[in-house]
């Protein structure tokens, strides 16, 4: 082990759990096990002065609330022409363990006010060109099988159109082929806003400590876990050691780093390529108010998933406004507050060929963005005036949101692999584990941690007393609720209530709804031992 030098803290502290970054996973994961596992010592560490403010803030996020309910890209066409909806079933479910866990923490007294971090806002997705309603057309008869999606409302009238998203279709020519489909019952998540009540929900816990300023400098293996050494950031002399059994890594963009400098051999298998994002911003209160949407469109070709452009309401720290793009940018950074070496830190012997690889293999990908990063303010705006045709470039402004880091995979025998979406990775003992990746990430958050739980806490996760306090606070876990329709249109109608979302919200007293929680459960479990039998 390394010896402290005289300037350093001797500080050596011994914790169940570490959690680096301090944003809406580790605050998720930390949530859960202080559920679980009350007496358990959990430390966090996060690398600026307060959590929430890389990819968790509200600010850096072009929209929030992926449920896969107006996300064309969570639906590809097949060769065949048909719809494939396995990826939609599969990320609606997971936002649903979400929207329970949150119902949980709320119904419980844990969290107030659901408005500060949930609102209703209807999800829509939009197309124009005979080709796209085509598309459109054979993508919503496909997913209204599903009873996820049976609520769902399609159309090619104008005027109906124009009902439902009025900014979208003032100017539009009217010979125009449209097509919308509209889900009225989603919802836009602020997970800045969620994050920090979390982290203070956790801070009552005698045995939670938050440790903010802090960057990770040392990850190595010890007999009983790991050995975690970190330096304060504005004073890199003052150091303190931490000896963990278990250690998390939810840094974002840092993430790819930090698993580097544990060793395990999983981590020779990534590498990553930082991708930026803009967009554009109004507050005019007059356009606000005629948008209550989120309206999604179709990614250009090449296009990485995070970069599908839409028209989003969002409600940010209880102020409302609209958000258009994102637009991708470049920065060799991993985070926003990074540094300009990150990229060339994360190289390596194992990574290096299979970045090069996927440079070679994906030539739709590197030519969308570089004419993304040769993008003029003018194209911007056009692009913005194809969603909402009568867009003024005065209203809006463009703001640099956070980055993400695309995940490179290198599996044996086999070239360099992009990979979308978001990747738990866990060390053989189950002792270290990190998430990689971009969307849908946060909306999924407590169906990843859920997942990292039973991997890494294996033991415990299968004794009874954790799956009854798991079912408590999310009653449909190990269920389908895409093939049990009455416990998807509970959960739904009893979630709805307890955040106080408005498509659900039917004026019933919030208490009439907890008394209803238990039966959830109860119906869950009937269900569970049914499907397990």
């Amino acid at each position: 082990m390394p010896n402290s030098t005289s300037s350093e803290s001797h500080s050596r502290d011994l914790v169940d759990v570490v959690l680096i970054g301090g944003g809406i996973m580790s605050a998720t994961l930390g949530t859960f096990l202080s559920q679980l596992e009350p007496d358990w010592k959990i430390e966090l560490f996060e690398r600026l002065d307060s959590v929430a403010q890389e990819s968790s803030n509200g600010w850096n996020n072009a929209g929030t609330g992926h449920s896969a309910l107006a996300e064309m890209n969570y639906t590809p066409e097949k060769s065949n022409g048909e719809i494939d909806i396995t990826k939609a079933i599969r990320i609606d479910e997971q936002f649903q363990l979400s929207r329970q866990f949150w119902a949980y923490l709320v119904r419980s007294g844990l969290i107030s006010e659901p408005s500060s971090f949930i609102n209703s806002v209807p999800h829509v997705s939009f197309v124009w060109g005979e080709k796209n309603v085509e598309f459109l057309r054979k993508r919503y008869e496909a997913l209204i099988q599903s009873p996820l999606f049976e609520a769902m409302e399609y159309s090619e009238d104008h005027d109906t159109i124009k009902n439902w998203i009025p900014l979208v279709m003032q100017g539009r020519d009217p010979s125009q082929p449209v097509a919308a489909t509209r889900m009225a019952l989603g919802t836009d998540v602020n997970f800045g806003a969620l994050t920090r009540q979390m982290v203070q929900l956790l801070l009552q816990h005698e045995n939670f400590k938050l440790s903010v300023g802090y960057e990770v400098c040392e990850l190595n293996r010890v007999e009983q876990g790991w050995e975690v050494t970190v330096a304060e950031r504005n004073n890199k002399q003052n150091r303190r050691t931490v000896y963990a059994k278990h250690v998390f890594i939810g840094a974002g963009g840092a993430s790819l780093k930090l698993l580097q400098k544990s060793g395990i051999p999983q981590a020779r298998q990534y590498g990553g390529f930082p991708v930026g994002g803009q967009f554009l911003v109004t507050e005019n209160p007059e356009l606000v108010s005629q948008h209550q949407a989120k309206v999604y469109g179709k990614a250009a070709v090449g296009a990485p998933p995070m970069s599908v452009p839409h028209l989003d309401t969002r409600v940010i720290d209880g102020k409302q406004l609209l958000l258009f793009g994102p637009f991708a940018s470049f920065s060799s950074k991993f985070l926003k507050s990074g540094s300009l070496w990150d990229l060339f830190g994360s190289l390596n012997l194992s990574n290096l060929r299979p970045m090069v690889q996927v440079g070679l293999h994906n030539f739709d990908l590197v030519k969308y963005l570089i004419g993304q990063l040769c993008q003029s303010s003018d194209a911007r705006y056009q692009a913005l005036q194809e969603f909402f045709p009568q867009a003024k470039e005065d209203d809006w402004k463009l703001w640099q949101a956070g980055q993400r880091v695309q995940i490179i995979k290198k599996e044996p025998g086999k070239s360099g692999e992009l990979r979308f979406g978001t990747e738990l990775i866990c060390d053989e003992q189950g002792s270290l584990s990190a998430l990689l990746g971009a969307s849908p990430g946060a909306s999924t958050s407590a169906a990843i941690m859920l997942q990292l739980l039973e991997r890494c806490f294996a033991d415990e996760f299968s004794s009874e007393r954790w799956q009854k306090q798991i079912k408590t606070m999310i009653p449909s876990y190990g269920v389908s609720l895409n093939n049990n329709a009455q416990l998807n249109e509970h959960e739904l109608q009893l979630t709805g209530q307890i955040l106080q979302l408005t498509h659900q919200f039917d004026g019933k007293e919030i208490q009439n709804a907890i008394k209803t929680w238990q039966e959830i459960v109860q119906m869950a479990d009937s269900l569970s031992l049914e499907e397990h039998s």
